[in-house]
């Protein structure tokens, strides 16, 4: 089968049987959207729902943020014969996994829900939240969607202490 992994800012669509679209989510949000009847479907990752209205963000750096990645994603399919008003959808992510962030994975998941709801992009599972990463895999064709928590890194082995030799008195060699 066909694999295409996927990072923060990328997106991919697929319209053949087999394949396979992969990412890694923490914090940010994967959305796989599929047009049932053209059997194309997608997915796409990233990192935060809206710049800030104070933010200047290049051209290239727009895709990291949902509200470009979303349409990008859904104009992609739309050129391989998807209709919009057929879309349906999943959701990932959005944990909170490093607590000094402060709420990023709660707002990105609540930006991706409204995003949506306002599109009138029906919700099928909807994985948000939590305090995990993910592993995502989606089937575009099928509109099939894997998705399994990241174990926890493993806890480092306890550093061997030095022996501490007590004091034997004389020692004698041969």
């Amino acid at each position: 089968m066909p694999r295409m992994s996927i990072v923060q800012g990328e997106f991919h669509v697929a319209s053949e049987p087999g394949v396979i679209i992969a990412t890694l989510l923490g914090s940010c949000v994967a959305a796989c959207l599929q047009d049932p009847v053209a059997r194309v479907g997608g997915m796409n990752h990233f990192l935060l729902g809206e710049p800030g209205a104070d933010q200047m963000v290049g051209p290239a750096d727009m895709q990291r943020y949902g509200v470009h990645a979303m349409e990008l994603l859904i104009n992609a399919m739309m050129q391989r014969g998807a209709v919009r008003s057929r879309l349906r959808g999943h959701l990932y992510g959005g944990a909170n996994i490093v607590a000094g962030l402060g709420g990023i994975g709660s707002s990105n998941a609540a930006f991706a829900r409204t995003f949506m709801e306002t599109e009138g992009i029906a919700i099928g599972r909807c994985e948000l939240g939590g305090v995990q990463a993910r592993k995502v895999e989606y089937m575009p064709y099928e509109g099939r969607v894997r998705s399994t928590l990241v174990a926890e890194a493993p806890a480092l082995p306890p550093r061997p202490r030095k022996p501490v030799l007590a004091d034997a008195g004389d020692v004698e060699l041969f």
